[in-house]
């Protein structure tokens, strides 16, 4: 088994890729492939990946690492599973651009990376990169699955499925952690294993149903708790947000209160400032974190690079489906697929987020039928972003990503359509060459 993680320098979350697939019996194995076009980065995460081949396999696997695009296709080549985990023009300069810009003219953002003007131009970015990534892949593993963890997902995710050969599942962390966060913020007790039911599109995947072991409905008591919580927040509860959205949608979403913040018109608003202390919204957020990250990993370098270290299998998908795939035991993931049929009252196009059963034939869409209507059109208002953006990048036109940024419901509750327009040339001057020519 040989796995290629593209983007190999973000040190610290391919530790847990490395280090989940070399606490794996079944997998430790294996062949990796290390690629980047940063040598620094590059050269820490080999140095990582070493010592825990060493300390936790007995350096039972194969581990080489490939510089630049020059050698981008000997990483991928022969390769089963392809991780890709790449932020193309990172936080200096395009995230700073993506936010400062809108900032410009009156649009604030908390995270920008999944749907909105900042991730219109993220994937706009990212597409192109993607786009190589897989006439590679065609060319040298035309039958690796392509593991996606890169935002925004799913116009990542769906223009692999919809426009490449490349078989693909994108992969978030959000839908691990929805249920169990959700009870332990609201102080639910319940007795596990708890059964739940995810379905919608990626950071507004819908918690449907959610049982206890004892077969009690949990949420009656959620809803009634969200409630409470919202007449007399306490002052480290930062979840508001959604809770919001259980008392007027009736369901909780998997993606935090500081995404969903940005991806409609009702909570950031010029017009009413004080829901931001209401509701508790950090504006600028990943800039912020961008910054503290920046400062950590100058911190934990030598952490990351230790002889002795050490690593206990994370809960992200990664290993679990390569090892469901490897083993032909089945394993249930919350994958981000296209909707073929899958979600009745979304389009076929849509790159939806639903349970995912995984063996050896590989990753199996679970039927969800149709969501209740107020979570689809939710929904509808994020999907319509994502393919239009989707749109601009297959035929280079700007005309779709004015429509892209139009259609979002964020930038057009702030700004007029002539502003938009003005927003986004801007942002495709100062993109400059991150981005291709649109016409």
């Amino acid at each position: 088994m040989k796995l290629t993680i593209m983007g190999a320098g973000s040190t610290v979350f391919s530790k847990n890729i490395i280090g989940d697939v070399l606490c794996t019996e079944a997998l430790c194995d294996c062949e990796i492939a290390l690629y980047d076009i940063d040598p620094k980065r590059l050269e820490e995460s080999f140095t990582m990946a070493n010592a825990l081949n060493r300390n936790l396999c007995g350096s039972r696997a194969g581990i080489r690492k490939f510089l630049g695009v020059e050698n981008r296709k000997d990483a991928l080549a022969g390769a089963n599973y392809v991780v890709n985990t790449i932020q193309v023009g990172g936080y200096d300069p395009c995230t700073i651009t993506d936010f400062e810009v809108p900032k410009k003219y009156g649009l604030r953002q908390t995270i920008g990376d999944t749907t909105g003007v900042g991730g219109v131009f993220r994937a706009l970015r990212t597409i192109p990169v993607l786009a190589d990534f897989a006439r590679d892949m065609e060319a040298v593993c035309p039958d690796a699955w392509f593991l996606n963890y890169t935002n925004p997902m799913a116009p990542l995710s769906g223009y692999m499925q919809r426009y490449t050969g490349i078989k693909t599942v994108g992969l978030c962390h959000s839908v691990q952690v929805c249920s169990r966060g959700l009870l332990h913020g609201l102080g639910i007790e319940y007795k596990e294993p708890i059964q739940e039911r995810i379905a919608g599109i990626n950071h507004m995947g819908w918690l449907l149903e959610l049982y206890d072991a004892d077969g009690t409905d949990l949420l009656p008591e959620v809803r009634k708790r969200a409630a409470a919580v919202l007449e007399n927040p306490p002052k480290d509860q930062f979840d508001l947000v959604r809770y919001e959205y259980i008392r007027r949608l009736g369901y909780y979403c998997t993606e935090s209160s500081e995404h969903n913040a940005e991806y409609n018109s009702f909570f950031i608003k010029n017009r009413y400032p004080e829901l931001i202390d209401r509701y508790k919204i950090p504006l600028d957020e990943y800039p912020r974190r961008c910054i503290h990250q920046i400062e950590r990993w100058n911190e934990e370098r030598s952490h990351y690079t230790s002889e002795n270290l050490q690593h206990t299998r994370s809960t992200e998908y990664a290993s679990y489906i390569m090892e469901a795939m490897e083993t032909d035991v089945p394993f249930k993931i919350g994958g981000n697929v296209l909707n073929r049929g899958l979600i009745d009252n979304l389009p076929k196009e849509a790159c939806v987020e639903v349970a995912c059963l995984v063996n050896r034939s590989g990753v199996q869409p679970c039927i969800q039928g149709p969501l209740p209507v107020q979570l689809a059109a939710m929904n509808m208002t994020e999907i319509n972003v994502h393919l239009l953006t989707i749109e601009a990048a297959v035929t280079q036109k700007k005309e779709h990503i004015y429509q892209a940024v139009m259609l979002d419901p964020h930038a057009s509750g702030e700004l007029s359509i002539d502003d938009i327009v003005k927003m986004c040339d801007e942002l495709i001057e100062r993109h400059g060459s991150w981005l291709p020519t649109y016409h």
